[in-house]
């Protein structure tokens, strides 16, 4: 059924050829009809994506390809910094910055864009009250983690800190949280930090020292945990741990645990003595269990990818074309490294309402060569993309490109004129000078170009009023400008409907 407006196809750029082709039942050429996806238009509409984002193709349009390992979002993220947004660096959270001397770089482990330190003060950030940093008293576990590509590995080289102060049997003591650089490891150092806490010395410090020695130039992931449920202080580098302890009564997971005691809310100092690159910064409300990026395993290790290991799917929206239209073929505009591989798949019928994600069946086709056996009124494609070995490289597409033969849809009429009568319209035509015309549409409304009519005895806009050359709209409203146009449908098919013709306008009056 016909819906009560016109609307422009945004999705997909047509372009057509009438080609000398019969088709059973009587002789109706065939149109050539290209429909693209992506190219100029860009990838902004799907029907389902999965692990697909949008990056930079062929000639500078947009092109999908496989979306990166980063961190996902969650309900216990407390602060993420991703660098993607130049603008608003803090992807979620709700901190402020207070000073930002990292400028944005492509050298990156996650996604397109990374931070990077030149040792000028790093980036400083404020939790509002409610934040972990933000608030003062008694807090639960977190875990702080980070990607890190140092430039230098130098001793001293600050990548956290955080610095305040609590009054403890009224005195005023200072509280730090500080990661640096010592030989080439990244340690960690705690003070006044967990109430109540003390050592065999007395004092409430704590070390914990990375053994594996950081490689300039080479991206690591690094997690600080702190589980308040068992009390373990652990520091664990790309999913292994490299120094540990209970922060409890004995020293062991069977001592009462010390809770995390925050004085005056202070900011949190990254990268402040610093130099290169920063990514995908979060700090979370619960201790570390698993990875929150996706890992792959390599002969029996478990190692971190900058593509998702298992690649993506995309599915497009249905595509109507007409009835008994034929795909032909599916070009591809793309790029597919060295063991990296896409796969598309077709499928076709007259009413997708019905459709399921497994039926009709999908079939598999490849981009150039020639499909047959596929017809239908409607039409959706599919695509796989699937990323190397070592998921460090990502296949990409910049535009599809599918190629039908379809019934041409027919020419409007050429001359139309509008008689006002009382309470009434009468529209008058030539017959379509297409001989693939089998009847026409009558659009209706109140506002040039705008065919939302309701009001007519006949019916809604469009009204369908056969093969005719003369209709009469009645209970139209005296006095009122009411604008109409024709489109004419295929005799072979009611829903193959061709374009508008000119409008014309007419006001019904009492005394006519």
């Amino acid at each position: 059924m016909m819906g009560n407006c016109i609307r422009k196809n945004r999705i997909f750029t047509v372009i057509f050829a009438v080609l000398a082709v019969t088709i059973a039942g009587g002789a109706f050429p065939l149109c050539a009809k290209e429909v693209v996806l992506g190219g100029k238009a860009g990838w902004s509409d799907y029907q389902t994506k999965q692990n697909l984002t949008t990056g930079r193709g062929r000639y500078g349009y947009d092109c999908i390809q496989i979306e990166t390992n980063s961190f996902v979002y969650d309900s216990d993220t407390d602060l993420l910094i991703d660098f993607e947004n130049s603008a608003g660096i803090i992807s979620d959270g709700d901190y402020k910055i207070l000073r930002n001397n990292l400028s944005a770089t492509n050298r990156t482990k996650n996604e397109r864009l990374a931070g990077l330190s030149r040792n000028l003060g790093g980036l400083s950030v404020m939790g509002n009250p409610g934040t972990f940093f933000g608030s003062e008293g008694l807090t639960g576990s977190f875990s702080i983690e980070f990607w890190l590509c140092p430039s230098l590995v130098e001793n001293g080289e600050v990548i956290f800190n955080w610095e305040s102060s609590k009054t403890v049997a009224n005195e005023l003591v200072y509280q730090v949280l500080s990661g640096m650089f010592d030989r080439g490891h990244l340690e960690w150092f705690f003070s006044n930090f967990f109430d109540g806490f003390d050592t065999p010395d007395g004092q409430n410090e704590i070390h914990l020292r990375g053994t594996t020695r950081l490689i300039p130039n080479e991206w690591s992931y690094h997690v600080l945990s702190f589980d308040s449920d068992t009390g373990l202080l652990e520091y664990r580098l790309n999913g292994s741990t490299e120094d540990l302890c209970y922060v409890t009564s004995n020293g062991m997971e069977s001592g009462e645990v010390f809770l995390v005691y925050l004085g005056t809310p202070s900011e949190v100092n990254l990268c402040g003595e610093y130099t290169g690159a920063i990514d995908d910064i979060r700090i979370l409300r619960r201790p570390y269990d698993s990875p929150s990026f996706q890992s792959a395993d390599y002969g029996g290790k478990i190692g971190h990818t900058q593509y998702l290991p298992h690649g993506g799917r995309f599915v497009s929206r249905p595509i109507m074309i007409s009835t008994g239209a034929v795909l032909k073929s599916l070009e591809a505009e793309m790029s597919v490294p060295a063991q990296t591989d896409v796969s598309f798949f077709v499928r076709s019928g007259d009413n997708f309402y019905s459709w399921t994600e497994s039926e009709p069946a999908w079939r598999p086709v490849r981009s150039g060569e020639r499909i047959s056996g596929v017809n239908g009124l409607y039409f959706q494609v599919a695509a796989e993309l699937y990323p190397d070995g070592s998921g460090e490289i990502t296949p990409s597409i910049t535009q599809i490109a599918l190629n039908f033969d379809e019934l041409p849809a027919p020419l409007p009429p050429f001359v139309v004129k509008a008689s006002a009568g009382n309470g009434s319209v009468t529209i008058s035509w030539n017959y379509s000078v297409d001989d693939t015309a089998g009847g026409y549409y009558l659009y209706y409304g109140s506002r040039p170009g705008e065919y939302l009519g309701r009001v007519a005895i006949e019916g809604e806009s469009p009204i369908d009023v056969g093969n005719t050359t003369s209709f009469t709209v009645t209970g139209l409203e005296n006095g009122k400008i009411y604008y109409f146009a024709l489109a004419a449908w295929s005799a072979r098919d009611k829903r193959v409907v061709g374009e508008l013709s000119k409008e014309v306008f007419a006001r019904p009056l009492a005394y006519r």
